[in-house]
């Protein structure tokens, strides 16, 4: 993210870290990087640097009516398997270093989940293409490396359920239209946009269902995913290709990391399926693909139904929730 949460000052997260990590806090800096999750590199009293990811534990939700604990706890499972990932043997996991009390992350001021991690000198990507074939092919073996991880891997990762998260807020945005309002810049325009293309959203959310009752009736090969292996999520340093950002961990059909993954040509799948003995399934493919786009347009459209001021990272939510509304309606 782009700023800081307003409500999580630094005067209060390194007094947190202090608590959780025992670490004495020199200086801290806020890294305007990707996007989710807010991030600040921070310099111990012994020079050491670190990298410490918040995450608003409202956007960790599946619906409004969830409790925050029910975020965080989905949050402390995906990143336990992180652990448990580098525990047995996958040193390419970039995973948080535990708390005092020996989990992975620890939650500030009730709304936010807060987890510190070593700081990695190496270089960074950003969303969207690979920046070669190379690129691709290392990231493929690092999802087939944790696809074919042993089972102590799992322990604590959760199931994908097939939910969609906050799919009840974008099918009641529509009919709260002047309610929204109230809340920000963007949460009219928001909630006329999905009523205005509810008949577009609701075919792609029925044509995601059947996917859905098509994939319950097959059979399972369900594996530990990372969830979004893209280009943003990697870094290259000396020791080889990482894999980052582990907060959507979940076990789920391969076809969760690898619809991402090939380019289109079927080369990456089929350089898959040598490498693991398992064909990608189409149907499951598409599901992935679908859920990434209906996600991303909820997740948005739940932004902007919280309060919110208007910000860059506001700006930039509504380019991507009207681009996406925009192009599913075409």
């Amino acid at each position: 993210m782009r700023t800081p949460p307003d409500d999580l000052p630094e005067a209060a997260l390194g007094p947190a870290l202090g608590r959780w990590w025992g670490l004495a806090v020199a200086s801290m800096k806020y890294q305007a990087v990707g996007w989710g999750s807010h991030h600040w590199e921070v310099t111990d009293t012994a020079g050491r640097r670190w990298f410490v990811n918040v995450d608003e534990l409202e956007s960790k939700r599946l619906a409004e009516s969830e409790p925050l604990a029910a975020g965080f706890g989905r949050l402390r499972a995906s990143l336990a398997a992180a652990r448990d990932l580098r525990a047995c043997g996958r040193t390419f996991v970039v995973a948080p270093v535990p708390a005092c009390d020996g989990e992975p992350l620890a939650r500030v001021s009730d709304r936010f989940g807060v987890a510190l991690y070593p700081f990695i000198d190496g270089q960074s990507f950003d969303w969207g293409e690979f920046s070669s074939p190379a690129h691709r092919l290392g990231v493929l073996g690092l999802v087939a490396a944790v696809h074919t991880a042993p089972a102590a891997a799992s322990r604590h990762a959760l199931a994908d359920d097939y939910a969609v998260p906050h799919r009840d807020e974008l099918q009641a945005a529509g009919a709260l239209a002047g309610h929204a309002a109230d809340c920000g810049p963007y949460a009219h325009p928001a909630s006329l946009l999905a009523r205005q293309n509810a008949a577009p959203i609701q075919r792609l959310l029925a044509r995601y269902d059947r996917l859905v009752t098509q994939a319950r009736a097959a059979s399972t090969r369900p594996v530990l995913t990372h969830g979004e292996p893209h280009p943003g999520n990697t870094m290259l340093t000396a020791d080889g290709w990482l894999l980052i950002d582990w907060d959507t961990a979940l076990v789920a059909p391969p076809e969760r990391d690898l619809w991402s993954l090939d380019p289109g040509d079927g080369t990456i799948l089929a350089a898959y399926a040598s490498a693991t003995g398992v064909s990608p399934r189409p149907a499951l493919l598409d599901l992935y693909r679908l859920r990434w786009d209906i996600a991303d347009i909820a997740m948005e459209v739940s932004r902007f139904r919280r309060p919110h001021v208007g910000s860059v990272d506001d700006d930039e939510a509504w380019e991507l929730l009207s681009s996406l509304v925009n192009r599913i309606s075409a």
